[in-house]
């Protein structure tokens, strides 16, 4: 398991359109729905999971303005917030969709925090300190 990491992401091998980055967990499952992918009970699951979220974790404005940011979790009190995204993990291993688990301590020019996660510039560059396929049931 990662130590002493400051920040964790989970991403997919596509890139993003707007940050030229991997797309984060939540846009990758939302490409399986809108591209009718998923049964429909999964996609009411990740549907539940999305506005637990949206609910819990704040939107920052940065994303609400689609700009060049990557969201990043908090390694260090995210917890509740790992936990609440592995049924997400597994409907994109149910999917046969890859992705990795980043942890990092460089991100990027921060723009934005608060208590649960971070948003920093995209560059297009990944900085990858440590790159973890698949969440294992250990981490």
């Amino acid at each position: 398991m990662a130590m002493n990491f400051k920040y964790v992401r989970i991403q997919g091998k596509e890139l993003a359109k707007n940050t030229m980055h991997a797309k984060g967990v939540f846009s990758m499952c939302w490409q399986l729905v809108q591209n009718d992918v998923m049964d429909q009970e999964d996609e009411d699951l990740f549907r539940e999971i999305d506005s637990w979220f949206a609910e819990k974790l704040p939107f920052p404005p940065q994303c609400k303005r689609q700009e060049a940011v990557v969201c990043w979790f908090k390694t260090e009190n995210s917890d509740e917030m790992l936990k609440m995204i592995r049924p997400a993990l597994w409907l994109l291993e149910r999917y046969n969709h890859p992705y990795y688990v980043v942890y990092t301590n460089t991100p990027g020019e921060i723009v934005y925090e608060d208590q649960y996660q971070i948003a920093a510039k995209s560059d297009g560059l990944l900085q990858i300190d440590e790159l973890q396929p698949n969440w294992s049931s250990e981490n």
